[in-house]
């Protein structure tokens, strides 16, 4: 009787687990953080809209009383807008949602983060998903799960010049950071979340491209 939390369910792999979520019979509930109403298919008896603009998490403690969040906010640099927006997005909503719900209890929490990750990293994206991390993992959950995959897969909603060049040339890649399917990371957090391994764990790109994939 697991009740799950799921954030950024807009995005590639965050549909991808609430496709699993909403279809597991080990879940009672899946509770969505969401910006906007879901898509129709995202819709699922199990499945609870939580409307919110991520600014007034902490008016809702009712609303991390769960077992198992999955993080899957994220945003680039040309959407943002700015490295100050960037950051909000990527690191102070996560971190955000990861405190509320360890203060009302939740045993696991599974965040998506990406390949290169390092708080030293000379990249901007690349620091702000390790200090991302770094920042969970001293909050003392139970069980953590990152998952740091590379280039993502998947139907986007917008277009990406870079992306579609990369899907072109993914043959010359070295095998460890090739692109992912999107349904595979979430598959691999979900999986997860059943085994409910303690401590921290992470997924790197090459495991996650051992899972199954919807899109293959």
């Amino acid at each position: 009787m697991t009740t799950a939390l799921l954030a950024g369910a807009s995005g590639l792999v965050g549909r991808e687990c609430l496709k699993l979520l909403a279809g597991d019979d080990g879940v009672t509930q899946v509770r969505v953080l969401a910006r906007r109403p879901l898509p129709a298919d995202g819709r699922a008896r199990r499945v609870k809209e939580l409307r919110t603009q991520f600014d007034d998490l902490a008016d809702h403690p009712e609303w991390f009383k769960v077992d198992w969040v999955f993080c899957a906010l994220g945003t680039t640099m040309k959407t943002a807008g700015s490295r100050e927006a960037f950051r909000r997005v990527d690191f102070d909503y996560p971190l955000a949602i990861a405190r509320a719900a360890r203060d009302q209890g939740a045993s696991q929490f599974l965040l998506v983060s990406a390949m290169g990750a390092n708080p030293r990293s000379p990249i901007f994206y690349n620091q702000v998903k390790g200090e991302l991390e770094a920042a969970v993992q001293e909050l003392g959950f139970a069980s953590l799960t990152v998952a740091r995959p590379s280039l993502l897969l998947g139907d986007r909603q917008e277009w990406r010049a870079g992306e579609e060049i990369a899907k072109r040339v993914a043959w010359l890649f070295p095998s460890r950071s090739r692109p992912v399917h999107a349904s595979q990371v979430a598959l691999a957090l979900v999986r997860a979340a059943h085994r409910g391994t303690r401590g921290a764990r992470f997924l790197e790109n090459r495991e996650l491209r051992q899972q199954p994939s919807s899109g293959q």
